[in-house]
């Protein structure tokens, strides 16, 4: 099917939500290891809204369409792709590069994962980028161990739900922050976290009054800026902090240069000289830039599926939007007001 296309929601310039729009892109002709996916459920992240402000690093020419993560059923395999044993109507979930808010994929197998039978294809479209985010910051970065303190910033946002449930399950005390009493209340009653403090307040004096001035042994930062100061004011010797974000430069709607400069220049830069008396360790990750090492998402993801499927832990969907450019539209406003409590998920019609 070399000419064949598909519905998508593309980015073909930069700006406010409204610049997303509809159109029919080209799909992929199916190769030997590729899987042809109809998407019944998209995630949306922070970083879509990165992208469409262009304050995203990685991404392909324009116009093309963003979208991390899907679920769905398989329409066609690959001849390789079906000796690994996926074949036609097999429920699938994968990690995509871009091209998520469209109604058919065509993917490398590799990228695909089955979920469990319990759970919709919303739910499993709001796992992989959060849940591997979380684990791979948490164990492979931070090799967070049981006994340890983590501060998890944004504690009610997609990654930072996850993170909550992989550490208080791996058996680290777990500190947060969010917003809203709603979602403060939500971290620690649902979530199991020790406590959870305002992010718009000196939480930094309200988690050093709870860890003692020891500190934290492990801070996940998505926010930069001042949020960054504090977390290193905060690690205990030998502590590390995992940065895998910078939303203090995405206040509104529209991308604001003076406001990006001022949350890079906030963060500051860290010299290597400025670690090695505290004992500090300090670390980035972001899942596209994996490289030789995207096996360990592979494991990760039959863990957490694992995980999932035993109750252990769950997938926390906040809303769904359709997978139109009007509900991806609303989708993308809804992130920029902060209110979301775990994810946003774009959910395809019948």
């Amino acid at each position: 099917m070399p000419d064949a296309t598909t519905p998508a929601i593309v980015i073909d310039r930069l700006g406010p939500p409204e610049v997303l729009v509809e159109r029919e892109t080209p799909l992929a002709p199916l190769a030997s290891g590729s899987l042809h996916l109809r998407v019944r459920a998209a995630g949306v992240n922070f970083a879509d809204l990165a992208q469409r402000m262009g304050l995203y690093g990685t991404t392909p020419p324009r116009p093309y369409a963003p979208g991390f993560e899907v679920a769905g059923e398989v329409v066609r395999a690959g001849a390789d792709a079906g000796r690994a044993g996926w074949k036609a109507g097999d429920r699938a979930v994968a990690l995509l590069r871009h091209g998520g808010y469209a109604r058919d994929v065509v993917i490398d197998a590799g990228q695909a994962f089955r979920y469990p039978a319990s759970l919709t294809s919303v739910e499993a479209a709001a796992v992989p980028v959060v849940f591997l985010t979380a684990w791979v910051a948490l164990f492979e970065a931070a090799r967070a161990r049981a006994g340890e303190t983590v501060l998890i910033l944004g504690a009610g946002g997609g990654v930072g739900t996850a993170a909550v449930q992989l550490a208080v399950k791996g058996g680290l005390r777990a500190i947060g922050t969010a917003g809203s009493d709603h979602k403060r209340e939500f971290v620690v009653r649902e979530l199991g976290a020790a406590a959870c403090f305002d992010s718009g307040g000196d939480w930094e004096t309200a988690v050093r009054r709870l860890a003692g001035e020891r500190g934290v042994d492990v801070a996940l930062d998505p926010v930069g800026g001042r949020a960054t100061q504090a977390c290193r004011r905060l690690l205990a010797p030998l502590g590390r902090l995992v940065f895998y974000g910078l939303s203090d430069a995405m206040p509104g709607v529209r991308r604001s240069w003076p406001r990006a400069a001022l949350a890079v220049l906030r963060t500051r830069w860290i010299h290597p000289r400025a670690l090695i008396e505290p004992n500090l360790g300090v670390f980035g990750v972001h899942l596209l830039h994996l490289g030789a090492k995207e096996s360990v998402l592979r494991a990760a993801a039959v863990e957490i599926f694992r995980r999932i499927a035993a109750g252990e832990i769950r997938p926390v969907v906040d809303r769904t939007f359709p997978l139109t450019r009007e509900g991806a539209v609303a989708a993308h406003r809804y992130l920029h007001e902060r209110k979301n409590l775990g994810k946003v998920v774009l959910e395809a019609p019948d």
